[in-house]
């Protein structure tokens, strides 16, 4: 099946509902650590409270000005917006040599998110020259990443059940707002919780095995 990208050692950390800020912090951290084989992998699995993050190529003109916080991030890809209902995954995984290949690492996480919709009876599936995943003709997943000493951060984001809205003030990813879905759209208005979806996902990233922090807060009940 060759390299799935998990390991039976990856930490799985829910940290709820966080600012953007605070989240960035502890990835820092946590890539200076595992870089130097202190930790290993990490998945951590989150919320924001609403947030514009600007990627690499995004510019100054496509900055909304609704009063909802903007940031520069250190990821590639272009603006986009974050927000409760949004299932945010930022994994510090370490390419090891014979493994470093970002084009690879976007299309592993690609194939992680297909397997999470799996779940929910969704076939999910690439577009062409574009990095995310779609489903039914609309994007219902995003991928921005950034690497430092061949550690990756930043991640995907999944929108579970959100107010679409918030994209509505931006072109995200470079898209039209128009495009962009979540879960309860696809599953015609049947409701899945932000947990349900985050079991799936540390599932698909993880595998079984999960290792925990003792200090970490479990996934929330589903």
């Amino acid at each position: 099946m060759g390299d799935r990208g998990n390991s039976p050692n990856t930490r799985v950390r829910w940290l709820g509902r966080v600012s953007y800020e605070d989240a960035l912090t502890l990835q820092q951290e946590l890539v200076n650590r595992r870089a130097k084989n202190i930790e290993p992998d990490h998945l951590l699995l989150l919320e924001h409270p609403p947030v514009y993050t600007m990627g690499r190529s995004s510019r100054l003109e496509e900055v909304p000005n609704d009063g909802t916080p903007v940031i520069q991030a250190s990821r590639g890809g272009k603006i986009t917006w974050h927000g409760p209902g949004q299932l945010v995954g930022y994994w510090i995984r370490k390419l090891e040599p014979g493994a470093r290949d970002l084009h690879a690492h976007l299309r592993l996480i690609e194939d992680r998110l297909i397997e999470v919709l799996g779940n929910f009876g969704l076939k999910g599936e690439r577009r062409p020259g574009w990095t995310g995943v779609w489903c039914h003709g609309k994007k219902v997943a995003s991928i921005g990443v950034a690497v430092r000493s061949w550690v990756t951060y930043h991640g995907w984001a999944l929108n579970v059940d959100v107010d679409r809205r918030g994209f509505e003030s931006v072109r995200p990813c470079g898209l039209s707002p128009a495009v962009m879905t979540d879960l309860r759209s696809l599953l015609g208005g049947q409701r899945t919780s932000v947990a349900t979806v985050a079991h799936a996902a540390a599932r698909a990233f993880a595998g079984e095995g999960t290792a925990k922090l003792p200090c970490e807060l479990p996934l929330p009940t589903q």
